[in-house]
């Protein structure tokens, strides 16, 4: 009677993602596809380092190790749960957060620009001293714009507590309290008089059709933080007109609004969007600069004053 082969890392990821394929699992939370989310939960079941796993790919496993693997890619399954909410573990580029049910797992990729100091459009001697991050979630985008422009102080805002619960616990492990300062708002409500050089935002851009369609891994992320009105574009509307009274002369808005170009182009015709290139195309991140929002805006509706700029350490 032949002896049976001993459970190593790579036999249980492709047994696994068999499974997920079969399945007919959702995607899209840090990983795109059946093999990558497998190994994925392969990493936290052995407890080590992703960039080690192939180092280990063809041990043998200890029981334990084989069931805790097991349990991982059942509750995938049985739950329809995105990975980073059982691993409790989201990552950008190489910057680790925190996650949970009361935030968006992070995915933004206004992180790929940051991290190329969002040239060219900021010029090399002309870092952000003063940095907004609306509608924050998990602080990711706050923590990685203070990682890429270590002299700023930024504000980090959202709508829901719960989401800056998680974010206070994100900008405490990257040891960034004194910096990023966390405050409850809708939108700008919260920040008279304050003037950025940066703004950056990845609001609710999901619209009333699309939600109804969302993979049931999507439904396990907050509505409030995905769904954004009839077109998806309501959040949108309302940072593209307040915008400019929150920005210092030349400074730049940075949105992420899905694959919506089409969409927000014929919204805003007057509008002479820049769209970033990043991995997912063309059509997913704009940038406005002060000015060109200023020029498109009715008269009576243009900021006429300006406001203080964040210069005071990060209160808690």
């Amino acid at each position: 009677m032949a002896a049976t082969a001993p459970s190593t890392p790579r036999r249980l990821i492709a047994a696994a993602a068999a499974r997920f394929r079969k399945a007919r699992l959702a995607y899209g939370h840090g990983t795109l596809n059946a093999g990558d989310e497998a190994a994925w939960l392969m990493v936290h079941a052995l407890g080590c380092r992703f960039e080690d796993l192939s180092g280990l790919i063809d041990r043998p496993l200890a029981a334990a190790t084989v069931q805790r693997a097991q349990r991982l890619f059942d509750r995938r399954i049985t739950e329809r749960i995105p990975a980073a909410y059982i691993t409790r573990e989201a990552w950008l580029g190489e910057h680790r957060f925190y996650v949970d049910e009361r935030v968006i797992v992070p995915r933004s990729y206004i992180a790929e620009l940051l991290r190329d100091r969002l040239r060219p459009w900021l010029k090399p001697r002309a870092a952000p001293a003063a940095i907004l991050d609306l509608c924050t979630g998990s602080g990711c985008l706050a923590i990685v714009a203070s990682h890429t422009f270590p002299r700023a102080l930024i504000d980090a805002v959202d709508l829901s507590a719960a989401a800056l619960a998680v974010a206070r616990r994100n900008v405490r492990e990257h040891r960034l309290a004194s910096r990023v300062r966390l405050l409850r708002s809708d939108l700008f409500k919260a920040l008279s008089g304050r003037r950025y050089d940066l703004i950056v935002s990845n609001p609710p851009y999901v619209g009333d059709s699309a939600m109804r369609r969302l993979p049931a891994e999507y439904r396990h992320e907050p509505e409030l933080a995905l769904h954004g009105g009839r077109d998806g574009l309501d959040l949108v509307r309302r940072i593209l007109a307040l915008a400019p009274g929150h920005l210092t002369p030349g400074g730049w808005l940075v949105m992420e609004v899905g694959h919506y170009r089409a969409r927000v182009e014929r919204a805003f015709p007057r509008l002479p969007f820049i769209w970033a290139e990043t991995s997912g195309g063309d059509d997913c991140v704009l940038l406005l600069q002060r000015e060109a929002l200023l020029r498109a805006a009715p008269p009576d509706s243009r900021p006429r004053q300006a406001g203080a700029r964040p210069r005071q350490p990060a209160i808690r």
